[in-house]
């Protein structure tokens, strides 16, 4: 696949990844204890700098597992036997189902996430070569998952006005069939959108880095799997975009709290659908530098026409190499085309069999 470029400073090599978890799990507060000698490296207007490569790959899940129900954290003995198997050399970084399996079932997990013991029929590349990372995918933490709040770990139930904004559009797309034109392709696969470039973030499956530019007035941050252009945020306080205007990936406006960035975002359209959001959505972000390895980003989505309460999450990002590898999905995209085309010949020749059966 093909790749992009981020003005002159984004070329060749993407790797990395992920420190160990801190012990406790416990974020920020824990992160500052244990960095109490590390002073926050800061840009010529003083505050805190975020530049640089960054990485929040990870096997945590967004929702907590059913399996684990009330349990928040694991051990640091169940930490350390998960983390051994996510990094063993065999692993499918893509084995993400595997936090799925029970903890006590350490056989299942790793058949599962070994790379030579998926079905045979499979003709994708082997993954634990080619998505293999220097330090490879494991933990983020020592939490179950990256949701913080609710403090079940789960996504919020859908309103019944998201329920049945969500059917509407689903029986619309199976009315016209799932070829019926590029309109009801997924975004990703038109190169329009990725669902994890947000706002918010979420990890990705791979080539998971993200780059940080700051200057007094702006931060721009660049995510390596990505269709969009890099987000532009600026922080001199202009006014809000026209309600009238809807954008894919919303209209962003920063500010410091301190030396905690935070970024708003609002004016998204209803095609973002962000865990079922719709146009009101509401997304807060926080950029803490809280280790010379380590930006703790926070978020916190509230959109009252969608889910029932606002809910939150966090996300370690952890210092990499860079640059970051090139994702022009354009250059060689024809698959959607390719699919249209395949479809329309299926119709066709099914309509040359009822013919032929008349």
């Amino acid at each position: 696949m093909g790749r992009c470029y981020l003005a002159a400073a984004v070329t060749v090599i993407a790797t990395g990844w992920l420190a160990p978890p801190p012990a406790s799990g416990q974020s920020r507060s824990q992160d500052a204890t244990e960095s109490s000698t590390w002073t926050v490296p800061r840009t010529p207007d003083g505050r805190p700098d975020l530049q640089g490569y960054w990485t929040t790959q990870t096997f945590t899940p967004l929702e907590r597992p059913d399996h684990l129900g009330g349990k928040e954290f694991f051990t640091e003995e169940e930490t350390a036997e998960l983390q051994q198997q996510f990094t063993a050399d065999s692993v499918d970084p893509l084995a993400r189902f595997a936090i799925d399996i029970s903890l006590e079932d350490s056989n299942e997990r790793e058949r599962v996430l070994d790379q030579t013991h998926r079905d045979e029929t499979y003709v994708h590349y082997d993954n634990s070569i080619w998505l293999r990372t220097r330090v490879p995918k494991g933990l983020s933490s020592r939490r179950t998952s990256l949701i913080t709040d609710p403090p079940d770990g789960k996504v919020p139930p859908l309103t019944p006005e998201a329920e049945q904004r969500l059917a509407t559009s689903r029986e619309a797309r199976q009315q016209r069939g799932a070829f019926y034109d590029h309109t009801v392709r997924p975004l990703s696969e038109r190169c329009v959108a990725w669902p994890h470039n947000g706002p918010p973030m979420l990890p990705t499956a791979y080539n998971d880095v993200h780059q940080i530019f700051q200057t007094p007035d702006y931060v721009v941050l660049f995510t390596e799997l990505n269709n969009s252009l890099p987000r532009i945020i600026p922080l001199d306080e202009r006014p809000p975009i026209s309600n009238k205007i809807r954008l894919m990936h919303g209209d962003s406006r920063g500010y410091w709290e301190g030396d905690v960035l935070v970024v708003e975002s609002r004016h998204f359209t209803d095609k973002t659908r962000f865990q079922g959001s719709g146009e009101t959505l509401h997304v807060v972000e926080r950029f803490s530098r809280v280790a010379a390895d380590r930006i703790l980003y926070e978020f916190t989505v509230d959109d009252p026409t969608s889910w029932t309460s606002a809910w939150s999450a966090e996300i370690p990002m952890v210092t990499t190499e860079g640059p970051v590898y090139e994702y022009a999905c354009h250059e060689g995209n024809y698959d959607v085309r390719h699919l249209l085309e395949i479809n329309r010949n299926l119709e066709k020749q099914e309509i040359e069999r009822e013919r032929g059966q008349r």
